[in-house]
């Protein structure tokens, strides 16, 4: 199985929420400033469609086989 981490660079995020829509396990949410949440990390598949959906290059997805 896989294990997942994400990083999101606020610097680059503009909160356009694309990677919260497009997550299809909802590990996103928003937090009260508008910028995306990791909330369910441990839910993330490491599937990428954040990391390809994303118009600014904001988040960071790096995966690696679980033991």
């Amino acid at each position: 199985m896989k294990k997942a981490n994400v990083a999101i660079n606020k610097d680059l995020c503009k909160k356009c929420a694309i990677c919260v829509h497009f997550c299809p396990k909802e590990v996103f949410t928003i937090d009260q400033d508008g910028y995306p949440l990791i909330s369910r990390l441990d839910k993330c598949t490491g599937c990428r469609l954040c990391f390809l959906r994303c118009p600014d290059f904001a988040l960071e997805v790096e995966t690696e086989l679980d033991d």
